[in-house]
């Protein structure tokens, strides 16, 4: 039994950087109330929606992100392994600074995945591959999807996409022209035909449905995890997806619902909150399933 753990969108920019900040550059903050659920997988994954540099100034307001080196000791205690960079603000202070992104993230021993550069992470004998890409305010390229998953799909035991899509702000994942061309129900499925075991899917803010196609299994989006958006209920609740392995076959999947607090900080959701966050995700399941029944 293996179990990999992944998260809502990490965002350690505008709020998040100014609470940090606050707090006498307690870069441990945001993850105080959920690094012992976290670390307690074999693996964890997170998407990082911006470049960790050196020279990222206070800023409490605009959509140009960054956040500062500090917060790799935040992803270690949090017991990060694999950290996605497709995104459509990893690269808001350009390629130099996802080079130093990624400095940052070697020096402290974790691993990343892009488009380019699969993740592979070996587990008491199983391997585990991580491809990561991004359809925001870009193209999303299927065919070298499809070629990387193929590629991949012969060196490891598990093979995780991780993939950055859709509409903001709605339970069922869809396309929004122009912002984001490819409807994720179709990429997923385009990668689980290509040897895909699971995907992994962020960037609406808000938690949205699941699905299983063809046995395996697709969560569209796990909503934010850690970042600043306090001004709806819905943003501020994530997903936290527990994804047990037997041996390579996929045995169990659980959902723990996290929201955010004081702008920076998510902790567990309990009793009625959770529940209601849990059914709301199967509703919205049962929504999409309903509509993939009416096609013809």
């Amino acid at each position: 039994m293996r179990t990999v753990i992944a998260t809502g969108d990490v965002i350690p920019a505008r709020y998040v950087d100014v609470t940090i900040r606050d707090h006498g550059d307690d870069f441990l903050y945001p993850v105080a109330a959920t690094k012992d659920f976290t670390s307690a997988a074999d693996l964890t994954v997170i998407n990082l929606e911006a470049p960790l540099i050196d020279d990222c100034a206070y800023h409490d307001s605009g959509l140009i992100f960054c956040g500062r080196p500090g917060f790799v000791a935040a992803l270690q205690a949090a017991g990060v392994d694999v950290v996605t960079l497709e995104n459509n603000h990893i690269a808001n202070h350009g390629e130099e600074a996802v080079h130093e992104t990624i400095q940052h993230l070697e020096a402290g021993g974790l691993h990343w995945a892009d488009r380019d550069t699969p993740a592979i992470m070996e587990v008491r004998g199983l391997k585990f591959g991580f491809l990561a890409y991004n359809g925001v305010e870009q193209p999303l390229d299927r065919d070298l999807m499809v070629a990387q998953i193929k590629a991949l799909r012969p060196k490891v035991d598990v093979l995780a996409v991780s993939v950055h899509w859709g509409q903001e702000y709605v339970r069922i994942p869809s396309a929004v022209p122009p912002v984001a061309n490819d409807n994720p129900v179709e990429i997923a499925h385009l990668a689980v035909d290509a040897g895909a075991d699971i995907l992994i899917g962020n960037h609406p803010h808000w938690v949205q449905a699941v699905e299983i196609y063809k046995g395996k299994f697709i969560a569209y989006a796990h909503g934010n995890f850690i970042f600043d958006q306090m001004w709806s209920y819905e943003t501020r609740v994530g997903a936290l997806g527990k994804y047990t392995f037997y041996d390579d076959k996929l045995v169990g999947v659980e959902f723990i619902p996290t929201i955010i607090e004081n702008y920076a900080q998510p902790r567990l959701l309990e009793g009625e909150e959770r529940q209601a966050a849990l059914d709301a995700m199967k509703s919205a399941s049962d929504e999409l399933a309903g509509g993939m029944e009416a096609l013809p």
